[in-house]
């Protein structure tokens, strides 16, 4: 039976408290990777009405999930230092209440994108909901440390999710940036894992650097980089992209991996935090470069055509 809810003095206000629960910079990563799929997905600008409900319907899904993650987790969230500050995790909002803010969220984004957007993308994003807020959160997470790398392939979805919105269709190339979510996901997370594994450990999680070692780990992440490195290459091999984009991914492919063998080397909570921090700047500027030469490499293809002329 659910308590009532009392919000302590100096608490936040009840909105900030539901809003904290959409986990909203992790949403607005998910929703940054789904827009770049859009704008990708067609040569010149798209319908911007439908890019603005879709984007609406994947934000709205996408933070249904998280606060159904904060929801379920709430005991491991009392326990990590990083995640003790959650509405849930302090008992300022009931399970109940996030039950219901979950619920109202998901139903609404799934109403945009069937009404606005197109069957596909809703079901897709419905799809991602599931994966992410029951098969990762309940089932994989605390069962096995290969967590991370199963469970990254719902969180891997927001380019597929922008581009079917725009095409009503899966394209290899909405499959290829997925890909590259999917296989950056590991290195990531497992940087954050290294120096948080007491957070980890106190949750009772089974993380890798628990059950198998931080030396372990470190070698994962250095060989998820380079593997990594290979599929951010692919959009160019595809004829995806252009020069604009190549350079970017090799710069930033080759800091990641850098960085990666450093943290094998010689380890360091300083430099974990440091290829974490990284990795999100990977990840959202590779995606960035990618919109960058979309729109630029045709120009630069006229001009160059026209000065050979």
């Amino acid at each position: 039976m659910s308590q009532a809810v009392v919000a302590a003095p100096g608490a936040p206000s009840r909105i900030a408290q539901f809003y904290a629960l959409t986990k909203p910079r992790v949403v607005q990563l998910i929703v940054f990777c789904a827009l770049i799929g859009m704008l990708l997905a067609q040569p010149g600008l798209p319908d911007l009405a439908r890019v603005g409900a879709a984007v609406l319907g994947i934000w709205l899904v996408a933070g249904a999930a998280a606060a159904f993650n904060c929801l379920v987790e709430q005991q491991i969230d009392r326990r990590m230092a990083r995640t003790s500050w959650r509405p849930t995790a302090r008992g300022e909002l009931s399970t109940r209440q996030a039950l219901a803010f979950s619920t109202v969220l998901c139903a609404a984004g799934s109403a945009v994108l069937y009404a606005w957007v197109n069957p596909l993308t809703m079901w897709l994003t419905f799809a991602t909901f599931v994966g992410y807020a029951v098969v990762y959160t309940v089932v994989l997470k605390p069962l096995t440390p290969q967590n991370i790398v199963i469970g990254g392939a719902s969180g891997a979805m927001p380019p597929v999710l922008g581009w079917a919105a725009m095409t009503g269709e899966v394209g290899a190339e909405a499959l290829m940036l997925c890909l590259i979510i999917f296989l950056w996901t590991p290195p990531h997370f497992w940087a954050l894992a290294l120096y948080r594994v007491e957070d980890y450990r106190r949750a009772g999680l089974p993380m890798l650097p628990i059950t198998h070692g931080p030396e372990f780990t470190r070698l994962q992440v250095l060989l998820y980089t380079l593997v990594l490195f290979a599929a951010t290459l692919l959009p160019f091999t595809y004829r995806m992209s252009g020069v604009i984009y190549l350079a970017a991914a090799l710069v930033l492919g080759v800091w990641f991996i850098v960085l990666a063998w450093q943290l094998w080397r010689e380890y360091s909570d300083t430099l974990a935090r440091r290829t974490f921090r990284f990795s999100i700047w990977h990840l959202s500027l590779l995606f960035a470069a990618l919109l960058l030469d979309h729109y630029l490499n045709p120009w630069l293809s006229r001009l160059y055509a026209s000065a050979g002329g």
